[in-house]
């Protein structure tokens, strides 16, 4: 069983820049050695012959096939838009830049 140290659990804050009490560093050192401690419990599962997942569940991605389509044009993109010109959106400046 993993044991963090509360010299550990303070050094870390040390490096964090975080300010813990007395009780805090005591709960946090509690805490991350439950965490350690459950994850070297998974570590120990055989998983020989397990196909790694990107998602818990089996899932398939409808693909289809990638063709072109009619859809609007310049002009029509723009033709309700509050400020256009050039067939362009006409946005308010907002970094300063020209």
């Amino acid at each position: 069983m993993p044991d963090i140290s509360r010299e550990e659990v303070a050094h870390l804050a040390k490096l964090s820049q975080l300010a813990l009490s007395d009780e805090e560093i005591e709960h946090f050192a509690t805490q991350i050695d439950q965490i350690v401690e459950t994850v070297s419990k998974v570590r120990q599962v055989d998983t020989e012959g397990v196909e790694p997942m990107s998602h818990p569940q089996s899932i398939t991605t409808a693909m289809r096939p990638d063709e072109v389509k009619p859809s609007l044009t310049a002009e029509q993109a723009v033709d309700q838009a509050p400020n256009a010109e050039d067939e362009q959106f006409v946005v308010p400046q907002i970094l300063g830049e020209e």
